[in-house]
């Protein structure tokens, strides 16, 4: 296994390794993609994919009388993602489950604001997954994707080739997908080669 295999699911050392670097790496997307989002005081948020947990810690600052779960398919980063939001999670505003997005145990219609950082690219049933981020999001709530390969340049197959189960989808592919299972009033930014999409239940 390569160790950019670790981006899609982190494992051992190199998984470890692989989360302190995406804490890090992501953060310029990840800022540049929040200003795109409203969050109240007490908003409810989900981020699906949470990885290291640096955007739960965003998130938390953000709507500091809210509640911010996360979800992560690989143990290696929700062990990561619990140490960072530690104190959140003592406090009762924070927990970080190991799951999959395609078939989450969360109440319907519970979240304000759902969110998924440079994860949707791995996901294999990406319908599923947004029917499921639907199911969970308050009618009115939005869901935020960004991702820092917009599919528009040859240079993100080298990504592709390296780990195995990638797709870089189009800003139209995903709002298509999102407009499929219900989502409207679907917003598309770019910058560089970053893109940011919300939509709204």
């Amino acid at each position: 296994m390569s160790f950019f295999e670790n981006t899609r699911k982190p494992v051992g050392f190199g998984g470890r390794i692989m989360v302190s670097m995406m804490n890090l790496g992501h953060t310029p997307v990840a800022t540049w993609g929040l200003e795109f989002l409203c969050l109240s005081p007490d908003a409810k948020v989900l981020d699906c994919g949470c990885g290291g947990g640096s955007n739960i810690k965003r998130l938390l600052k953000s709507c500091p009388q809210g509640i911010v779960k996360g979800i992560d398919y690989s143990p290696v980063s929700v062990e990561k993602a619990r140490k960072v939001n530690r104190a959140a999670i003592a406090e009762g505003r924070c927990s970080v489950l190991q799951g999959s997005v395609a078939d989450m145990a969360f109440t319907d219609d519970w979240f304000d604001v759902v969110t998924a950082f440079e994860t949707v690219y791995f996901w294999p049933d990406l319908p599923q997954c947004f029917q499921e981020i639907y199911r969970v999001l308050k009618p009115g709530g939005t869901f935020l994707i960004c991702n820092e390969s917009n599919g528009d340049t040859d240079k993100d197959e080298k990504w592709t080739k390296i780990i195995g189960g990638m797709v870089i989808y189009k800003d139209t592919e995903l709002k298509a997908h999102l407009e499929q299972v219900g989502f409207h009033d679907v917003q598309l930014h770019k910058k560089k080669n970053w893109l940011c999409i919300t939509a709204r239940k």
